[in-house]
This record gives structure tokens, C-alpha cells and sequence, in this order.
């Protein structure tokens, strides 16, 4: 009762003025079944009063057919059944005037209004209203009655038939087996080009995703006459004639070559300048589609002017519009030929924006085109120079497959990058537009292979523009050579970080465990923290400072007892088993002291033992005093543990006041950590 009160109030609003006072006394549901039920009551004979009485009811309900709101009380008041019945009527009459074909227009516009609502299509077939509306494509025009009238009429059938197809599988072929497809082809050819849309329309309707509809509409001839239609002036023609051939094509190899030997191949790319947006999108999807027939179609659709204005389509502000011609294009791509063209028209960079879009399928398109393109060697540049290889990496790619085909670009464009490919590049970062080089100094330091990285960046000065980076004033520059930097000094090394350290040249002599504070033999005893360590000056001369101490000119030469200031004793032990073993197992909290020690008594190799251990625990918090310590303390692999850390955790690190001034001074050791790095014999595979 509240849903009727509230759809009479809406309908007295908007029928003021309009409608009789006694009607708008009535109720609106009362109205609309008062109408239903006259059109019950009409006479088979549909005499001249029937008639009038029916155009007069149909009018009123014609009307509210257009509101959505009214269509559901119109339907539970039964005006299915009513209007085929209706139709039924007129369709047995032996004589057809205008007045009948007027009725016949306004029982078949309801129903075309009716089926807008998918739930329900199936009850208006099911009532029997499909085999009117063929039996009134079929039936010629009656004499007397005006073309205009006919014409509408017919418009009016085509447009149902398109709603109650709409997105049904069932009914779309009920369409085909009650005949309707035959009479639908034959008016493409109509003379009045609103029922030549209205028939496209069907036609386009009942093509999608219907293989059987789609062979039938190809068998009655209607290519020759939607080839035609393509280069029609009137936008509305040349939308709905694309978008039937469109559906036709689809996932239909033979069709699509029967509709490239109807010649539709240049209107098609004609229509992707036209100033109908619908149509450029619909001509775009088009030649995505021809372009997957063969390498030959590719090529033709080039030569034919498609390039440019499907590139001019990546900048349209409209969002299908950039998906449908980044599909396009992508199987354009796919031929060698077109991969230089498209290139040369200007097509990587708008690509490479459109990698930022947020709507999955166009970044999957760009991400496709843009490999197909980076499979040309001569492309390879320009998407450096496009800086190509940030916005790829800056990209959030949600779904799989384009993570997928990003990630396969990555892998081609390392491939690419040598020979004539590298040499354009090393041209490009000695001899570019600074911005130039910086871009191609970033991408290399993450695609170019070891055995390329000396002459690259030592020998061309790319680790100088790298480095140049690092103290920018754009965050996001620091961030990339950051990023940069530290691929290159990961990527790929199957050696320690240690094995950068120089190695000590000093031999080793270790007696074992046995002798470790033995008194046996021992012919020193130092004196640690008040404890006596009985040692073998045979051993400690591995140790150039305790070599230095006996065999020099100082006191301890001939000392039995020799007192070790400034050291505990659990750091005394650990470095002596060091000196006896060649190992000794640490844990952090002795590792700083046991480094200071290390590095007072030159002992090369327990001080590694000691970054190692230490370099485990650099943190954003500690990374700074970690950097002071191994500078302190010569320890060259921490150091470079920590320059490693620092590279990587720009994002962490950045935000710290100290991080500017604390990367100035530190420069000069990421530059002497880079040298050896990038100069010592290759460690990648």
C-alpha cells in the first residue's frame, strides 16, 4: 500500500496539467488496471470505437511505461498478456489503416520499455509477444498508411527485440529460430536511417557471444550492406554498423576473414578519427581485433594510417577509449615492423604513462604493448629515455598476468642491453641531456650484466652520476639511485661481502686448543686484569704487534711477564684461541671489544669474524654509530655492511635529520667501496 501511495504521488506530480480531473481522483494502481482491463474487453473484430478506445488506453500506458518506477505495478497488473493480446488482434485483420498500425506502435513500444528490466524479458516470450514482433518486421507496408508511420513502427520492433536480447543467451536464440534475423538484415537496407540504427542495433545485440546468430546474420548478406554503413555521416549509423561487426568478429577466426575480404578494413580505420566517441572506441576494439589474424593484416593496418590516431587515443581523457586502443596496439606490436613505427609516431611514452592508470585492463594493454616494443633493439633507448624502467618500477600491478608481463620486460630488457643496444646507451649517458644521463646511469645499474659494470661505470663515469644522485634535491632521485645502487652491488655475487676486505698477508702458525693458557711450553705470561695467561711467543708471532714486541727493540722482548692494560680478560681469551685456532665463535655483545682489540693487535681475521657478527645487528637506529665504528676501528667490511644497509633502507633512513649531511661525508667510502666492487674479479654467474 506504501509503494502505491508513493507512485501516485509521483505520478500526480509529474501528469499535472496533463491528465483529466476524474483520472486524477483515481488511484494510480486503479488507473493502470482500469486501463488493462479495457484492453481485455476490446472485441476481436477491433471495430473503429475498439480501436479508438485502445489507442486511447495505450497512450496513457505508454506513458508510464517510461517511468521505472511504475513498470513493476504495470506488470503485476497483468499488461503483458494484455498488449500480445492486443497484438494477436491486429495481426488476424484483414485490412490495416494507420489507426491500427498506431496501435500496433504503441503495444510495441510498452514492451520495448518492459524488457529494459531484465527480470522480465523471459515473461514478456513467455506471454507470446516474439513472434508478433517478427511476424511485424516481415509484413510490408499496408496502402494508405504513411511511410513515417511505418517507419516508426518498425524502429520501435527493432528496439524491443534489442532490449528483450539484451544480455540473454535464451532469447537471443529464440530470435534466430522464430526468423527474426533475416528480416533484421534486410532493413540495414531500409530507407529511413533511424530503423536502419534500430536494425544494426538488434543485429549487434544478437551477434554477442551467439556463434549460431553470428553465422546466420553472415549467411543473409549483411556484411556488403554493414561495410556501406561504415562510412555513413550519420554518427549513429557508423556506431551501431561497428559494433555489429564487432560482435561478429569476435572469437570468430573465419568471420573476421570474411569481413576483412568485404573490404571493411579501412572504413573501420577511417571511423577511429570520427567525432563520435562510441564509434572511436568500438573502431579501436575493431582493429585489436584484426590485428590478432596475422603478421600480413598487422602490416596493412598500418600502412593504412592506424598507427597515429590510436596513439593520439592513449592521451583521450575517456577511459575506454585509452583501453581500447592500448589493446590495439599491443597486437600491433606483436609485428617487427610496427614495433618500429610505433615507436617512431611517439606511442612509449603515452604507454609508459599509462602504466600508473588505475583500471587493471589498461595497465595489462600498455604492459603488453610495451613489451612487445622493447623486443626491438632500437626501441631499447627510448624507453631508457622515457624513463622507462622507474615507471615500471614504480607501477602497482594488482593482477597477475601484467605482473607477469612486467616482469618478462624486465628479463628483455636486460637481454637487450649489449653490443650495438649497450654502446647507444653509453653514447646516451656520456653525451645526453644531463637528465638523459642520469636515466640511462639508473637503468643500467639494474639490467646490465657483471661483466659489463667496470666498463660502464668506472670507465664512462656512470658511478659518478650515481653518485651525484645521491645527494639531489628531489627525494625521489635519491631514492632511485639508492635503489640503483644497491642492485648493482647485490645483483648477482656469489662472494661475501667480506671477501671486498683486503686480506692480510701476514702467514699463520695456530698450535691447536691443547696449548691455549697451557703452561707447558710457555715461555710468556701476560698479565689481564689481574689473571695470569700463560702463551708461546712461537704462536703470537703471527700478530705483527706482538712480532713487533718480541723481536723489536721494546722492553717485552725479554719480559716473562707482560702486563695487557685496557682489555678484559673474556676479550683477551677469545682474541688468544683466535691466535691459537685460526677461529673462535663470538657472540655480539663481546664483538665490539673484541673488534677494538682485533684491529689493536692487526689480527686481519678475527676482525672479520667480528664485522660479520656485528653487521648482523645494524639497524636504522644503530646504522650510524655501526658506520663510526668500523671507520674507528678500520673495519672495512663492516663499513661496507653498512653502506649496503644505508642504500637500502633509503625510505627508513631519509626521514632522519642527520641523513643529508651524514651521506656527504660518507660519499668518498661508498665511491672506494664501488671501485673495489666493480674492479675485483667477477663473482656473478
Amino acid at each position: 500500500m506504501e509503494r502505491t501511495q508513493n507512485l501516485k504521488r509521483k505520478f500526480d506530480f509529474t501528469e499535472e496539467g496533463v491528465v483529466c480531473e476524474n483520472s486524477r481522483r483515481l488511484t494510480l494502481a486503479d488507473n493502470i488496471a482500469r486501463r488493462i482491463d479495457l484492453l481485455n474487453s476490446v472485441s476481436s473484430s477491433l471495430s473503429d470505437p475498439d480501436i479508438g478506445a485502445a489507442q486511447n488506453d495505450l497512450c496513457f500506458l505508454s506513458g508510464y511505461a517510461k517511468d521505472e518506477d511504475i513498470v513493476d505495478l504495470m506488470v503485476v497488473s497483468g499488461v503483458v498478456p494484455a498488449l500480445v493480446k492486443v497484438l494477436h488482434m491486429v495481426s488476424n485483420l484483414a485490412d490495416f489503416d494507420a489507426d491500427t498500425y498506431d496501435v500496433e506502435k504503441d503495444c510495441v513500444s510498452i514492451l520495448g520499455h518492459l524488457a529494459v528490466k531484465p527480470e522480465y524479458q523471459q515473461l514478456i516470450v513467455d506471454d507470446g509477444a516474439l513472434p508478433c514482433l517478427v511476424e511485424l518486421l516481415m509484413r510490408p507496408k499496408a496502402p494508405g498508411v504513411s511511410q513515417a508511420l511505418f517507419s516508426r513502427l518498425l524502429g520501435r520492433v527493432a528496439d524491443a527485440i534489442t532490449n528483450l536480447a539484451h544480455e540473454n543467451i535464451n532469447i537471443k536464440t529464440l530470435v534466430r529460430l522464430e526468423g527474426g534475423i533475416p528480416p533484421l538484415v534486410d532493413l540495414l537496407e531500409f530507407n529511413d536511417t533511424k530503423v536502419q540504427r534500430a536494425a544494426a542495433g538488434a543485429l549487434r545485440t544478437l551477434a554477442f557471444q551467439n556463434a549460431e546468430n553470428k553465422d546466420q546474420i553472415v549467411e543473409c548478406d549483411a556484411l556488403p550492406t554493414l561495410v556501406l554503413m561504415l562510412g555513413s555521416e550519420d554518427p549513429a549509423i557508423h556506431y551501431e554498423a561497428v559494433g555489429v561487426i564487432g560482435n561478429l568478429v569476435h572469437s570468430s577466426p573465419e568471420i573476421k576473414r570474411e569481413v576483412l575480404l568485404a573490404e571493411a578494413l579501412q572504413p573501420v580505420i577511417c571511423l577511429l578519427s570520427s567525432p563520435c566517441l562510441e564509434t572511436q572506441r568500438e573502431a579501436a576494439l575493431l582493429i585489436g581485433q584484426f590485428a590478432t589474424t596475422d603478421s600480413d593484416c598487422k602490416i596493412h593496418i598500418a600502412q593504412r594510417g592506424a598507427i597515429n590516431p590510436l596513439i593520439k587515443m592513449l592521451k583521450s581523457p575517456d577511459l575506454q577509449l585509452r583501453e581500447m586502443s592500448t589493446f590495439a596496439l599491443g597486437r600491433l606490436a606483436q609485428d617487427s615492423h610496427n614495433q618500429a613505427g610505433i615507436a617512431y609516431n611517439g606511442g612509449i611514452e603515452p604507454l609508459l604513462n599509462l602504466l600508473a592508470s588505475k583500471n587493471a585492463s589498461v595497465q595489462h594493454n600498455a604492459a603488453f604493448a610495451l613489451y612487445a616494443l622493447a623486443d626491438n633493439e632500437d626501441n631499447v633507448p627510448l624507453i631508457i629515455k622515457a624513463d622507462g624502467l622507474q615507471k615500471l618500477q614504480d607501477g602497482h600491478f594488482t593482477v597477475l598476468p601484467t605482473q607477469e608481463c612486467v616482469a618478462k620486460m624486465f628479463k628483455r630488457l636486460e637481454e637487450k642491453i649489449e653490443g650495438r643496444v649497450l654502446k647507444q646507451m653509453l653514447y646516451l649517458m656520456r653525451f645526453g641531456e644531463k637528465g638523459v644521463q642520469k636515466r640511462v646511469a639508473l637503468a643500467l645499474a639494474h639490467l646490465c650484466s657483471a661483466d659489463d659494470r667496470k666498463t660502464i661505470f668506472i670507465d664512462n663515469d656512470g658511478l659518478e652520476l650515481l653518485l651525484d644522485l645521491l645527494e639531489s634535491t628531489t627525494k625521489k632521485q635519491k631514492r632511485e639511485a639508492s635503489a640503483a645502487l644497491h642492485t648493482m652491488a647485490t645483483k648477482g655475487m656469489s662472494a661475501s661481502i667480506v671477501d671486498l676486505a683486503p686480506a692480510s698477508p701476514t702467514p699463520r702458525v695456530y698450535l691447536g686448543e691443547q696449548y691455549l693458557n697451557n703452561p707447558v711450553l710457555s715461555d710468556v705470561t701476560f698479565i689481564v686484569e689481574g689473571k695470569r695467561f700463560h702463551a708461546h711467543r712461537a704462536c703470537l708471532l703471527s700478530s705483527y704487534i706482538f712480532g713487533a714486541m718480541f723481536d723489536g727493540g721494546y722492553k717485552e722482548k725479554e719480559a716473562k711477564d707482560i702486563e695487557i692494560p685496557n682489555i678484559k680478560w673474556n676479550v683477551f681469551e677469545l682474541m688468544m684461541r683466535f691466535i691459537y685456532t685460526g677461529t673462535v665463535d663470538v657472540d655480539l655483545d663481546v664483538a665490539p671489544d673484541l673488534l677494538k682489540a682485533a684491529d689493536q693487535y692487526l689480527l686481519d681475521g678475527l676482525k672479520r669474524i667480528c664485522e660479520s657478527v656485528i653487521s648482523e645487528d645494524i639497524s636504522v637506529e644503530n646504522v650510524s654509530h655501526m658506520y663510526v665504528m668500523s671507520d674507528t676501528y678500520n673495519a672495512t667490511s663492516l663499513k661496507y655492511s653498512c653502506i649496503l644497509f644505508i642504500l637500502k633502507q633509503f625510505d627508513n633512513l631519509s626521514s632522519k635529520p642527520w641523513y643529508c649531511h651524514f651521506i656527504r661525508c660518507i660519499k668518498p667510502d661508498i665511491r672506494n667501496f664501488f671501485s673495489t666492487l666493480l674492479t675485483m674479479p667477477k663473482h656473478t654467474g
